[in-house]
């Protein structure tokens, strides 16, 4: 197995998040279910877009980039595959990425669908409506997944979002079969409750096949995926079907479920949970980087918490504090 240019590459939806706080009634207003994330086209973009505060901040998002964004805060080697488009946003995407210390280099879509951006209303108890719309992102192909790239990463990670468009999909099996080719490891977040429902049989598939090596996903994520109510019983066929699971709990902490092994830890405290955008975005980071430098579960739990807490603390899904700092002074990955 050759030496490792990544700790972690992850692939995903390459997105601008438009947030901002809202006064309460206003989801109910618009229609729109709190704390879900809805698919809208352009018109709803720019109506909303409209609607929202002049104090919105605008920020790179997506999911499994805010885990690379973690991933390079905690001192990790991290690189991104995403889509954008060659417009402003595909700008603002590019060079937060670079500033960060992200090595992304997917080609732009030019004379197409636009860069994406997703909208997210902060309520005043820190739970966040995300309205999206997925332009460019939707058109991430097979020709943007580079062997040398995933070869080179300890850790190849991807969204579940991911299997919604069919080319997207076909990107995500390619990678998943170079990361086994150069005997790295392949892993996926459950993404969404409403994308499991959509895919269940396929992302069990990809589980038990052993497309996948290791899965994550929050509490709502693991039972819908084994259509049950009792968490216990969900922990106990992920322990059967994946080699490793790693499990958010919000303020109960996480588990990992391994070779039959339930490990925990607790959450750590935070004064307010001010905006709880990109938490499992952020324990992604900690959790990969840690079993990427061979830490055992105990740790990778422990730093994924930890990252989870800080970017919890305040508005946005990327980290404010220097992770790696705040890790060391835990004890942990840095």
């Amino acid at each position: 197995m050759t030496q490792t240019r990544f700790d972690v590459l992850t692939i995903g939806n390459a997105i601008v998040d438009i947030i901002a706080p809202v006064e309460p009634g206003f989801i109910e207003r618009e229609g729109m279910n709190k704390g879900i994330m809805h698919l809208i086209d352009t018109d709803r973009a720019e109506d909303l877009y409209s609607k929202m505060p002049l104090g919105r901040q605008q920020i790179s998002g997506g999911s499994a980039a805010n885990t690379a964004a973690g991933v390079a805060s905690l001192g990790g080697r991290a690189a991104f595959v995403g889509k954008v488009a060659d417009d402003p946003l595909g700008d603002v995407f590019e060079t937060d990425l670079d500033a960060i210390g992200v090595h992304y280099n997917t080609s732009r879509l030019k004379n197409g669908a636009l860069t994406a951006r997703c909208m997210i209303f902060v309520s005043e108890d820190g739970e966040r409506t995300m309205n999206t719309y997925l332009g460019a992102c939707h058109q991430l192909t097979e020709t943007d997944i580079r062997p040398d790239d995933i070869g080179g990463a300890a850790i190849t990670y991807m969204e579940g979002f991911l299997w919604d468009p069919v080319e997207a999909k076909k990107a995500f099996v390619l990678a998943a079969h170079y990361a086994h080719k150069h005997e790295r490891a392949a892993a996926f977040t459950l993404s969404d409750p409403f994308c499991v429902d959509r895919y269940r049989a396929e992302f069990l598939d990809l589980i038990r096949s052993k497309t996948i090596d290791y899965v994550f996903a929050n509490v709502h994520e693991l039972k819908s995926l084994y259509e049950t109510d009792d968490l216990g019983t969900a922990v106990r066929a992920i322990a059967q079907d994946a080699e490793l699971a790693a499990i958010t709990m919000g303020a109960e902490g996480a588990m990992a479920v391994y070779n039959g092994e339930v490990v925990s830890v607790p959450a750590f405290a935070v004064d307010k949970v001010v905006d709880a955008t990109g938490a499992g975005d952020l324990f992604a980071s900690g959790f990969l980087l840690a079993m990427a430098r061979g830490q055992n579960l105990e740790s990778a739990l422990k730093t994924g918490c930890l990252a989870a807490s800080e970017v919890i603390s305040h508005i946005g899904a990327r980290p404010q504090l220097d992770l790696q700092d705040l890790s060391r002074q835990h004890g942990l990955v840095g």
